[in-house]
């Protein structure tokens, strides 16, 4: 074991060196080609930047509100008829829209229910095998300018609660 974490402490700094090295040791302008990528970057990021503030103002509203509370109230019976425990809700409700948010959500849920419940690995399974739909159609499509996203959110909550019914199933192996 340490003979594998002496090589892959070496693994980087290897890469990051041997691209160097050819960097340096080539006949094209690799610099040049840097910057022109670190503006575009740059200028990517900027255009991005009314989206992610709408995004995360939006997600703020919603938390402040009170609407999540009154819809994980309402989605209380139709998760309990599905053997999805009630307390993982916020987190269901949380996570398609915001990872922080979730986050935060997640560490409450391992806070209350213990790290080995049912619900803890409920949770963990959501988390490590779904991701915020929301923020990534947002910032992926406006990035490349689609306008017209149609089925794309639709799709994409559908298969996170797929997701969401399978990590329950799932964690009730293991309990």
């Amino acid at each position: 074991m340490q003979k594998i974490e002496t090589f892959s402490s070496f693994i980087i700094p290897t890469i990051i060196l041997g691209a160097s090295i050819l960097i340096l040791l080539s006949k094209k302008d690799y610099f040049s080609s840097f910057l022109k990528g670190a503006k575009e970057g740059a200028t990517s990021a900027i255009q991005l930047l009314p989206t992610l503030c709408a995004l995360v103002v939006g997600i703020a509203l919603f938390n402040a509100s009170g609407a999540c509370e009154m819809l994980c109230h309402l989605l209380s019976p139709v998760c309990e008829f599905l053997h999805i425990p009630s307390d993982i809700l916020p987190l269901i409700i949380t996570r398609p829209l915001s990872g922080g948010a979730s986050i935060a959500t997640y560490e409450d849920i391992l806070a209350r229910c213990g790290v080995d419940s049912y619900e803890a690995i409920c949770a963990s399974i959501i988390m490590a095998s779904s991701d915020t739909v929301v923020y990534v159609i947002g910032i992926y499509f406006s990035s490349v300018g689609i306008k017209r996203t149609r089925y794309a959110l639709p799709c994409a909550l559908f298969v996170s609660a797929i997701c969401i019914f399978l990590s329950c199933a799932i964690a009730r192996i293991f309990i």
